[in-house]
């Protein structure tokens, strides 16, 4: 398992976060405070607040994923 700390302050961030997830076979989980969202629901992701850094789950060691989401990593 891999946690990365992402940022999706826009709509448009995460439309594109949630699209370049969404085939990938592996389990995503978004925690914000006491809140676990799946991280490839938008309306999961829209329910928390994304005024600031988001700590991501990565149920896999594949580091292609990172480099599918490497425009919403702040934090490794």
């Amino acid at each position: 398992m891999m946690t990365v700390k992402i940022l999706l302050d826009s709509i448009e961030k995460v439309k594109k976060f949630t699209s370049s997830i969404s085939n990938e076979e592996v389990d995503f989980e978004i925690i914000e405070g006491m809140h676990i969202v799946d991280a490839k629901s938008i309306m999961g992701i829209f329910s928390i607040d994304l005024s600031k850094p988001l700590q991501l789950n990565i149920h896999s060691d594949d580091q292609k994923i990172l480099n599918k989401i490497k425009d919403y990593i702040i934090e490794k």
